[in-house]
């Protein structure tokens, strides 16, 4: 088969590799859609390494359809459409995923863009629900509102009753998340996030914060938060490591949560499979009444996936961006 082999950051070339074919558990997937993620793009440049057992290949989501099944799946049929979170292997024609990982297409969404959903979908629903555990009149600033976790969240958060903020750097795409349902807009590059947050609230805070930064807003992160507020960080763009003010925290019982997708484990209750199981019974009935809807600012043949990858990195689009094999 062929697939997407990074040499470098800068070189992913699409060539020939060997063929893959389902295990005992797992579903063969012949791929029309890959996600493309900023896990990619480390993994790409040699800074996160696939967990031990997964593909080498990039790429953590796809949609295609069902070729062929392994011992022991009963619940897939050859030739459904589907869409599946992956731990790798999305970049190639096609790719083997273990069947708790597969999920059916949501209501209403061609085969062609239901790659944009299985990671941010499975992302933020474990973060913001299953972990913060979000409740319905709660406050939630989402950093980089318009990233495809970005524009996700805000959805998801609007059609569980939240009140959403999110910093994001320009004003269309402020604009964006405003029309997705954010109410307060914050550019970055301008204005103090905490300040905004504080007014907007009348003081108290935000109930959850839903973090892509890390290091270089964790200070300011705690004070933004409300008493029993949960800061749950899922990236590291501003760094790696920074100074844990516990006063703060233990001022206004605070919760500081780190979360990773990629890793887990496919069974137990924190598993991926439980992930994809909740995702599916609670995110696609609101894909299918309208709620929520795939964001995607770019799409790209995969023998383009250098240039996706630039683009990605630069910050020029919105929402999801998808690599084409049909």
């Amino acid at each position: 088969m062929l697939a997407i082999v990074a040499e470098s950051a800068d070189r992913l070339i699409w060539q020939e590799v060997p063929d893959v074919s389902p295990g005992h558990g797992e579903v063969l997937i012949k791929i029309i859609a890959a996600g493309v993620n900023r896990a990619d793009l480390l993994q790409a440049a040699g800074h996160y390494p696939p967990p031990a057992g997964a593909s080498e290949i990039l790429g953590l989501e796809v949609s295609g359809v069902v070729a062929a099944l392994g011992d022991g799946v009963s619940e897939w049929t050859v030739g459904q459409e589907v869409c599946a979170l992956l731990a790798g292997g999305g970049y190639a024609q096609y790719v083997a995923v273990p069947a708790r990982q597969v999920m059916p297409l949501p209501p209403g969404i061609s085969v062609a863009d239901a790659a944009a959903l299985p990671e941010v979908a499975s992302t933020v629903w474990s973060n913001i629900v299953m972990t913060a555990h979000l409740a319905a009149g709660e406050v939630i600033l989402i950093h980089g509102g318009a990233s495809g976790i970005g524009t996700h969240a805000i959805q998801v958060a609007k059609a569980l009753g939240n009140r959403i903020a999110v910093t994001a750097g320009s004003q269309s795409k402020l604009d964006l998340c405003a029309e997705l349902g954010a109410e307060t807009l914050i550019p970055y590059r301008d204005e103090d996030f905490v300040a905004r947050v504080n007014n907007a609230t009348d003081g108290r805070g935000a109930d959850v914060i839903f973090d892509i930064m890390g290091a270089a807003y964790l200070d300011r992160n705690l004070d933004a938060l409300a008493s029993d507020g949960r800061l749950v960080i899922i990236g590291m763009q501003g760094g790696v490591k920074g100074e844990l003010n516990i006063a703060k925290m233990v001022g206004k019982r605070l919760h500081v949560i780190a979360t990773s997708l990629r890793g887990r484990p496919v069974d137990g209750a924190n598993g991926k499979g439980a992930i994809v199981d909740a995702v599916v019974a609670s995110v696609w009935p609101m894909i299918g009444d309208g709620r929520v809807r795939p964001i995607i600012g770019a799409r790209f043949p995969i023998t383009e996936a250098g240039e996706a990858h630039r683009v990605l990195a630069s910050g020029e689009t919105f929402g999801k961006v998808l690599l084409s094999l049909d």
